[in-house]
C-alpha cells in the first residue's frame, strides 16, 4: 500500500481557505442573482447559449460546457423553459438529439443579470487579489482542469462592445 503524503500545516491552511472561500463566493454570487429570480446555474446556462450560434446548443454540449450531468441540466432547463427563458427543440440532424435555445425573453434577462453578476465577481473576487495572484489562480486552475480530464476549453469570449 502506498504511503500517504499528508498535507503540511501550510498546505492544509491553503486547502481549507480554498474550500471555505469558494463556498462563500458561490453563495454571494447566488444571492446576487436570486434578487432577480435566477440561480447561478441558470445564469451560466444563459451565458453559454448567448455565445452559441443562433443562441442554440445541443443539450449534451450545453451540459459539458457548464460541467453538469445531463439529468441536472435537463431539470434546470425544464425550470427555465417554464419561465420562458429557454426553449427545447428537436435536433434537425439527429432525431434523438435535443437543442436548447435562449429565447428573446431569456436574452433580455441575461442582459439584466450580467452587470449584477460581473459586479459581484469583481467585488467579491477579482478586485480583492493582486493581478499577480489572480494570474497565478488562473494558471493553477487551468492545471487542475487539465489534470482532471476536463480538456475542453472554458470557451471564454470577449464581451460584445469591448
Amino acid at each position: 500500500m502506498a504511503t500517504v503524503r499528508w498535507l503540511t500545516a501550510e498546505q492544509q491552511r491553503v486547502w481549507r481557505n480554498y474550500l471555505v472561500g469558494t463556498a462563500c463566493l458561490m453563495e454571494r454570487l447566488e444571492n446576487d442573482l436570486r434578487g432577480i429570480g435566477l440561480s447561478l446555474a441558470e445564469y451560466e446556462i444563459m451565458v453559454r447559449l448567448s455565445e452559441a450560434p443562433e443562441r442554440t446548443l445541443r443539450m449534451a454540449e450545453l451540459a459539458a460546457s457548464v460541467h453538469h450531468s445531463r439529468s441536472r441540466l435537463t431539470h434546470t432547463v425544464c425550470r427555465m423553459e417554464a419561465m420562458g427563458l429557454v426553449e427545447r427543440l428537436p435536433c434537425p440532424s439527429d432525431r434523438r438529439g435535443v437543442l436548447a435555445r435562449l429565447t428573446d425573453a431569456g436574452y433580455a434577462r441575461l442582459v439584466e443579470a450580467a452587470p449584477i453578476h460581473v459586479a459581484g465577481v469583481r467585488e467579491a473576487f477579482v478586485d480583492l487579489v493582486s493581478p499577480e495572484d489572480f494570474a497565478a489562480i488562473g494558471r493553477a486552475f487551468e492545471a487542475v482542469r487539465r489534470a482532471s480530464g476536463c480538456e475542453k476549453d472554458c470557451g471564454v469570449q470577449e464581451p460584445a462592445g469591448e
